[in-house]
């Protein structure tokens, strides 16, 4: 099952994608204060969906920038998805994002996939 979010990032929709085992999370392009909403209203969603057996998947091959803005919004999801045992990973960061998470401390706060998640 595939779900497309209205919301926009970088000119195109957030996917949340339901998937066997996994929730799928599609963002492209930047995350930045202008879309950055889009990405937390996605995440959201897929947390209604989501379970301690059904993670989500933040899929960040398709990112070329995340800033600050777009850190605080995962970092709240994750939050969020404490409360009801689920677990946030973060599958195939760009070097950017990757290198924001160790400036910040918060590398250690999420999973990371070397590979995204087979679309449906």
């Amino acid at each position: 099952m595939t779900e497309h979010l209205s919301g926009r990032t970088g000119g195109d929709a957030v996917a949340v994608e339901v998937l066997d085992h996994t929730i799928a999370v599609r963002p492209t392009g930047e995350i930045d204060v202008d879309t950055a909403p889009s990405l937390e209203q996605a995440l959201k969603h897929a947390l209604v969906h989501a379970s301690p057996a059904k993670d989500v998947v933040v899929d960040c091959s398709g990112l070329t920038c995340c800033d600050s803005s777009g850190l605080n919004t995962l970092l709240a999801i994750r939050r969020a998805a404490q409360e009801s045992d689920t677990v946030i990973r973060l599958a195939s960061p760009a070097p950017q994002l990757h290198r924001l998470l160790e400036m910040t401390g918060t590398l250690a706060l999420f999973p990371i996939d070397q590979d995204p998640p087979a679309a449906a």
